[in-house]
């Protein structure tokens, strides 16, 4: 916990170090395919423990709300991105761990909600969760694609999805607050690309927003 020996001010320079060091491919790679399964009318799935459960939560908000353009929120021909956060059905969730076990609360969901050609964005600080491995294994037997989203070494998570945004650093809390932010930047790009506003505008990569979803 690295806030216990730094000052605030060198904990957020210390945040700034980080941000530094980190490869921006993958932020640009996440939202095409959050995109990409938007055009295709594909659910994106996501899930987490702790924060990153909460992280999971936020982001699936975030996506679902804040993708569309204000003035078309009272528009039911607008196309919407189908995203659902498999942290937030607690009697399911609580059933799962109860009865059968915990590391099967997020991939019972699955089986009764995903399909060929979706994607799960799984949020693994350690990467080594088996609820969220036991999820992602799942998901890469039925074609869904997988992202994991990981701090520390990476864990099995990182070998095991099909594409990882990784945060190389031992301290949970910044890596929590750093895929945060990551998605806030994902979310406004996945907006632009569906909106076809800012560096997207003009592109033709977007499909016709008034498509059926």
């Amino acid at each position: 916990m690295l806030g216990v020996e730094l000052t605030p001010d060198r904990y957020l320079q210390r945040c700034a170090v980080e941000f530094a060091k980190l490869d921006l491919s993958p932020f640009e790679r996440l939202s095409s395919d959050i995109y990409q399964a938007y055009s295709d009318g594909r659910f994106v799935f996501i899930c987490g423990n702790g924060g990153s459960g909460s992280n999971a939560s936020h982001l699936c908000e975030d996506l679902g709300k804040s993708s569309l353009d204000p003035k078309d929120f009272t528009n039911d021909d607008v196309k919407r991105l189908k995203v659902l956060s498999l942290t937030d059905n607690t009697p399911y969730i609580l059933a799962w761990g109860n009865d059968e076990g915990f590391d099967r609360i997020f991939v019972e969901q699955l089986k009764n909600l995903a399909s060929p050609g979706d994607m799960l964005i799984a949020i693994s600080g350690s990467g080594n969760s088996p609820n969220i491995l036991n999820a992602v294994e799942w998901a890469g037997r039925h074609e869904v694609k997988t992202w994991g989203i990981t701090g520390y070494t990476g864990g099995q998570l990182q070998k095991d999805a099909d594409d990882c945004l990784h945060v190389p650093l031992h301290d949970m809390g910044m890596v929590e607050s750093i895929h945060l932010l990551a998605f806030h930047w994902v979310l406004n790009d996945v907006y632009a690309r569906i909106n076809r506003v800012g560096r997207h505008q003009g592109t033709g990569e977007a499909d016709t927003k008034r498509d059926a979803a």
